[in-house]
């Protein structure tokens, strides 16, 4: 039996207390709108509420006599710095899509259920309007919604050991704190969890990339040109889309391999199964060196002798739907992406009968 997307529900073993909100930094017109939803769920529904420090620093929201008392009552975290992963039952983001790639990279393992209102630019991820939002906020309480689990690549860096520096309770020599990160004799080894894609390009350089991708240990091809992108269902209409590779639902589960301006008119995309194991190294005869990111952050050079291990991570993004996984899908597609829109062919005039 091959279960319909539709029927995947959100369901409260008991009912949620706490809740992490996200609002997009340096965006004023998001004032008010997190102020009211602040105010709604600790006076209207008692919930504890996870906030950025950053996100309070704003000095119009730090300014604001009348917004005090409820400030008071938030707990606030620092990226990086303080761990919540264990204290949030679900996220509210206000924004677009980047406040959701966020919260997912807040969450290196578990990820509790994200409601995205749509408050940005383009809103493919976000589904929610905000001028309903207690009743849509008290629906997701209460456990009445539907889900699409959003699948995330487990990505894993390895690195030949060119400096040297020692690990102690976490921090380096040289000051700076050692997060996500392991060493082994001569290696360094990083761990990331991406919900869009891994993106390994050319960077400054004006030669071609030149890698190498395996997958399950056997060379398949070698990337020549701008770059590739590895992406998740999900990803599949940021970044690759604009390549030239198809849009795949997110309950399929599969990992999108496309190339960035290949040097090969026939290097099309392809999907590959969601278990399998990619790696991406430098070829031996590559002229220059390559740069990779993950969801856009974490940017960093790539030399002989590295790679980048990608696999579908075992922690989705639950992700709250607004009607159910198929609807919302398409609904973005026609409202952010205007898929296969166009002037209706006009029909052919009946002539009347004299």
């Amino acid at each position: 039996h091959i279960q319909d997307p539709a029927s995947q529900r959100l369901t409260w073993n008991k009912p949620p207390k706490s809740v992490l909100v996200i609002k997009k930094i340096r965006d004023a017109s998001l004032l008010q709108p997190f102020k009211e939803l602040c105010v709604y769920l600790t006076e209207e529904n008692n919930m504890i509420v996870y906030v950025e420090k950053k996100v309070l620093e704003d000095p119009a929201i730090a300014n604001d006599e009348n917004f005090g008392p409820v400030k008071k009552k938030f707990c606030t975290f620092r990226e990086d710095y303080d761990d919540i992963s264990n204290q949030i039952d679900f996220i509210i983001c206000l924004g677009g899509d980047g406040t959701l790639l966020y919260a997912s990279s807040l969450f290196q393992g578990s990820v509790p259920p994200v409601m995205a209102f749509h408050l940005g630019s383009l809103g493919f991820l976000t589904p929610f309007n905000f001028e309903n939002f207690q009743s849509q906020v008290t629906q997701v309480i209460e456990g009445n919604a539907a889900l699409v689990l959003r699948s995330r690549l487990k990505v894993k860096v390895v690195k030949e050991h060119r400096e040297k520096s020692t690990v102690q309770n976490g921090i380096e020599e040289n000051g700076l704190v050692s997060a996500n990160l392991e060493k082994e004799v001569g290696k360094q080894i990083m761990q990331y969890q991406v919900l869009n894609e891994v993106v390994v390009d050319r960077g400054p350089s004006s030669y071609l990339s030149n890698v190498d991708v395996f997958l399950d240990g056997h060379l398949i091809t070698t990337v020549q040109g701008d770059g590739v992108i590895v992406s998740t269902p999900t990803g599949s209409t940021a970044y690759a889309a604009a390549a030239g590779a198809s849009m795949i639902h997110p309950n399929v589960p599969a990992i999108m391999i496309t190339p960035i301006c290949p040097h090969s008119l026939s290097f099309r995309p392809i999907v590959v199964p969601a278990g399998v194991e990619l790696k991406i190294m430098l070829s031996p005869d590559a002229r220059n060196t390559a740069w990779v990111s993950f969801d856009g952050r974490k940017r960093q050079e790539i030399c002989h002798g590295d790679s980048i291990s990608i696999t579908t991570s075992c922690y989705p993004l639950p992700s709250i739907c607004f009607r159910d996984p198929v609807s919302d899908w398409f609904e973005s597609l026609a409202q952010c992406l205007h898929w296969n829109v166009r002037k209706k062919q006009n029909n052919f005039a009946v002539e009347e009968e004299e």
